[in-house]
């Protein structure tokens, strides 16, 4: 696991996660996770009163905001570099909630911040996920009210029946062969990836296995939160056997932050990268990630094309520079889908470029005809800059 801060003392990166009492099963599992990265990162905990979940008053006043403030401060004692709610509440008492903790814990302590509910969020915008299967031990009620909560998020929802449990010391003794069925029961009906929604269940060493089997991501919230916690620190986490999370996260969400940033200084309305890079599972047929304008329709997960056999990526291929195309009317023209089908009028391409070979481009899309200033074609050089030298990182 690299770690790309540069900090003067050389003293490992610390993680400060605020848990609930009752969980036995996130500092084992944050540990296994982190097994060989000792010289590199460390975890610390401090515990907040939570031992029932459930939609009554009582149980919510668990998650009050004051206890976990009090815990954050004892954790800035350690110097951590950054603070973590490791509790799904917010899945169930609404996001905006874990977005205010999470700004309250930074301004109490200067720390950045971040939860698990919000981690799992990040993780699924990383990824392009807009359906999402839930495995769950809570009872029903706590079920729904977490599928309202992501539908707010704009996430559809399958979820697979949830084992019903309250008492939050209890999930932990769910076997994990019996999470790994219910994360295949929510891997169903369109599903992109599956999250299982809870910090005190055994699913994270479950992952890796399970990916192969659905050929979808699963998300555990053990992972996500460490995931979250290390790329909010600085930290570019890149590590196998548990997942694609924990192995391709970082660079993924780094790929969706550039797309939007191009899309933002451009007035596009669609932007994509494809690349390949199979260490991280990435292949030019499939975007490795794509930002849009509302109403416009994605092309993410649209894999009928050779792209490489494309004319337009022919010229990128035959040329090593930006192909700027302000209408389709003179060669190379674009593939006709891409005109009859998603609408696109002009566009810019620009290759990537790693060790003399054309690896990827970035495709930038607009629904009209339209000139592309000197600023879009800038702002598309930068993109490439950056992205070159992402994926050139060993």
């Amino acid at each position: 696991m690299s770690d790309h801060r540069p900090l003067s003392d050389h003293r490992p990166l610390r993680v400060g996660m605020l848990t609930p009492s009752s969980n036995t099963c996130l500092e084992p599992v944050t540990y296994g996770l982190l097994r060989g990265a000792a010289g590199s990162v460390t975890a610390h905990f401090a515990r907040v009163p939570v031992t029932r979940i459930g939609l009554d008053a009582g149980s919510d006043a668990q998650f009050d905001r004051e206890p976990m403030l009090a815990a954050a401060r004892q954790l800035a004692d350690a110097k951590v570099d950054v603070l973590v709610w490791n509790g799904t509440s917010g899945s169930w008492l609404g996001v905006e909630r874990d977005r205010e903790l999470a700004a309250a814990l930074t301004e109490a302590t200067g720390i950045p911040a971040t939860t698990s509910t919000l981690a799992l969020l990040d993780a699924c915008a990383a990824y392009g996920v807009r359906r999402l299967g839930l495995a769950l031990p809570y009872t029903r009620d706590v079920g729904e009210a977490i599928v309202a909560t992501y539908a707010k998020e704009g996430l559809e929802c399958v979820l697979a029946e949830p084992f019903g449990e309250d008492d939050n010391e209890a999930f932990a003794r769910i076997p994990a062969a019996d999470v790994a069925r219910q994360i295949e029961a929510a891997a169903t009906d369109g599903a992109q990836a599956v999250a299982v929604v809870c910090t005190n269940v055994y699913g994270a060493f479950e992952a890796e296995r399970l990916e192969q089997a659905l050929d979808i991501p699963v998300f555990d919230s053990v992972t996500a939160t460490l995931w979250r916690a290390l790329d909010l620190s600085g930290a570019a986490p890149s590590r196998d056997r548990y997942g694609t999370l924990l192995r391709d996260g970082s660079l993924r969400a780094h790929i969706q932050s550039v797309l939007a940033d191009v899309l933002e200084a451009t007035g596009a309305d669609r932007t994509t990268f494809r690349v390949d890079l199979p260490a991280h599972g990435l292949h030019v047929d499939l975007t490795a990630g794509e930002a849009l304008r509302e109403g416009v329709r994605s092309i993410r997960r649209d894999a009928s094309l050779d792209q490489r056999r494309l004319n337009t990526v022919e010229w990128l291929e035959a040329e090593r520079r930006p192909l700027v195309q302000p209408h389709f009317h003179a060669a190379p023209h674009p593939p006709q889908a891409l005109m009859d089908v998603y609408g696109v009028q002009a566009q810019m391409l620009s290759p990537v470029v790693t060790g003399g070979a054309l690896t990827g481009w970035i495709s930038v899309h607009s629904m009209r005809e339209r000139e592309w200033t000197a600023a879009d074609q800038w702002a598309l050089s930068v993109a490439t800059a950056d992205l070159t030298a992402r994926i050139s990182r060993p």
